[in-house]
């Protein structure tokens, strides 16, 4: 499809969505909304990608929903509901919702935090499976100073993160983090130089699409997002049906051949 407010490419095994309305801090809209989900179905579906980069144009990642549509949300009396396809129809029911759907992409999906996250912005990047920020990003809530509440199931994934304390002073106060502090309390999973950001997170995609199974990356992403819901009985039930699983694929034949050869893995992700 043509997009209007998204970028898309495909290149060395690695898709880069990049938020796209940079005179507006890629601030994000409806129409941002149904393109991201596009471009991640499209990648998604595409056997010679491994691993999603999802990142902003200009100077900053996301400043949160755009301010006219919230403005015009309020003088339409509020929220109204919208008719929303779940992503994967057989995952589980909590990675159905509209705003929850990321943890359901069967490809690993990387936050290039270039700049500001604010209020939407945030909890785009907090259902990625990893964040990687610029040594000028900065991350902020935003909710309580709009006269709004932890929206978009940010009061489920910060804790899990930083801690529940944590989680309560950034939501309550909406104070603005840097990277630094991202990284120490565990919002950010690395920092790298501004200008380095993008070329060091490719790096690791890179790593993901030349040395791993993409079948185990599959099965170990969805494990760890339906862990975060399970007992440990179901977890561990899950792990001994998804290894028999394994023992049998040509991942698994793959990763035992070029060890024992000693050269680069050829995985196919079947």
């Amino acid at each position: 499809m043509g997009y209007t407010q998204i970028l898309y490419e495909v290149s060395d095994h690695i898709a880069t969505v990049t938020l796209n309305r940079p005179e507006r801090l890629n601030a994000w809209t409806q129409v941002m909304a149904g393109e991201v989900r596009a471009a991640m179905e499209t990648a998604d579906a595409d056997p010679d990608v491994r691993a999603i980069v999802l990142t902003g144009a200009g100077r900053g990642f996301c400043a949160g929903a755009d301010m006219k549509d919230l403005a015009d949300i309020s003088a339409a009396g509020g929220l109204e509901a919208r008719a929303h396809t779940p992503y994967d129809p057989d995952a589980r029911a909590d990675f159905r919702h509209p705003m929850a759907w990321f943890p359901a992409v069967r490809t690993p999906i990387i936050a290039a935090v270039n700049g500001p996250a604010a209020g939407m912005g945030l909890a785009l990047l907090l259902f990625c499976d990893l964040r990687f920020a610029a040594d000028s990003a900065t991350f902020v809530t935003a909710f309580s100073r709009r006269g709004l509440i932890a929206e978009h199931g940010i009061s489920w994934m910060l804790p899990r993160l930083v801690g529940h304390s944590r989680a309560m002073d950034l939501l309550l106060s909406s104070r603005r983090v840097d990277a630094e502090e991202a990284y120490r309390i565990g919002l950010a999973d690395r920092v790298f130089p501004t200008n380095a950001l993008i070329a060091e997170t490719r790096a690791y995609a890179g790593e993901l699409a030349a040395a791993v199974s993409p079948r185990s990356t599959r099965v170990i992403k969805r494990q760890l997002w339906d862990g975060m819901l399970q007992g440990l009985g179901e977890a561990m039930k899950t792990a001994d049906r998804e290894m028999a699983e394994s023992l049998k694929s040509d991942d698994f034949k793959e990763g035992v051949a070029h060890f024992l050869e000693k050269r680069p893995p050829r995985f196919t992700g079947a």
